[in-house]
């Protein structure tokens, strides 16, 4: 079962009243939007974003019940303020990415998360295949050796880059790498043995640097913040939950140059991280981070 991470302090940081309009950028099983919901009461509006159609079947399903109106997107958030524009949504109050990959999508979608099991290369966030999408598959069966070794390194922070990207290339020659216990029996063959015994699984870190190209995860947070920031009323919030250094660095960018130009200030100045007793019951929440910034001034714009 999907357990939100970091439900209640995200809550209490976002301040939500009755009757605002809230967007969950995220909105996966609508674990944080259902009390969202709750919070806004009747006379409120939440808006929901998710790229994979399925999850946001279930969500809808989810929030079955709740009184305030809703309003869901099949999108990526990077799309915030072109389908906020569209939809006649002039304004917003505030705004929650929840940068984590979804327990539905890491267990259920058959689309290679995990190297838990044995699926297709995929790693596409969106659940319908289009044909000229990026894939996994693609990356490591057809891009140079080099280009590999840079993406592993730089999005997956793998010190060993170097030779899985090597390990890559030849294991290729012979046969195409279509699934993900081959990926990862691949990377084994790379790395020491040692390497293999650490507490954080030894595949972890180039799955994640392919998820996060095929996705392109860091260029979308970019501009689903610029996007939210500039739907967003005076007085209004965003918080993010990242879990992974490179999000959190986007984040922090983003919310020190809000700062910085006086648009905005920061509501929680040091970083908010799970308690220890939340980390043994939910160990997804590990490397959880929360930071939420305020909008400063006053926009008088109608909402809806």
């Amino acid at each position: 079962m999907h357990v939100p991470v970091l439900l209640q302090p995200t809550i209490e940081q976002l301040d939500l009243k009755t009757g605002e309009v809230v967007v969950d950028a995220t909105l996966g099983l609508a674990g944080h939007a259902k009390v969202m919901a709750e919070k806004i009461g009747r006379k409120g509006t939440l808006i929901g974003f998710d790229a994979d159609a399925s999850l946001l079947a279930k969500a809808k399903e989810n929030l079955t019940g709740v009184e305030c109106r809703t309003v869901f997107f099949n999108t990526n958030f990077r799309n915030i303020k072109s389908v906020l524009d569209q939809a006649g949504i002039e304004q917003v109050d505030k705004v929650l990415f929840d940068l984590g990959l979804n327990s539905e999508q890491f267990d259920e979608s058959g689309r290679g998360f995990t190297f838990q099991k044995d699926e297709p290369l995929l790693m596409t966030l969106s659940s319908t295949r289009e044909k000229e999408a990026l894939t996994a598959r693609e990356v490591v069966n057809t891009w140079d050796e080099e280009n590999i070794a840079d993406i592993v390194y730089g999005y997956g922070e793998e010190r060993l880059s170097r030779r899985i990207a090597k390990a890559i290339v030849e294991a290729r020659k012979i046969k195409p790498i279509e699934t993900t216990f081959e990926l990862v029996e691949v990377i084994r063959s790379a790395v020491p043995v040692f390497y293999t015994k650490k507490r954080i699984h030894f595949a972890t870190k180039t799955f994640q640097a392919l998820r996060i190209v095929v996705n392109d995860e860091i260029g979308a947070l970019r501009d689903g913040l610029t996007g939210a920031w500039e739907k967003l009323s005076g007085g209004g919030r965003v918080a993010v939950l990242s879990f992974h250094s490179l999000e959190a660095r986007a984040v922090k960018e983003f919310f020190k140059q809000k700062v910085a130009s006086g648009e905005g200030k920061l509501i929680n100045k040091k970083v908010i991280k799970p308690s220890r007793e939340e980390e043994l019951t939910n160990p997804r929440s590990r490397s959880a981070q929360l930071r939420v910034i305020s909008r400063l001034g006053s926009r008088q714009v109608a909402k809806i």
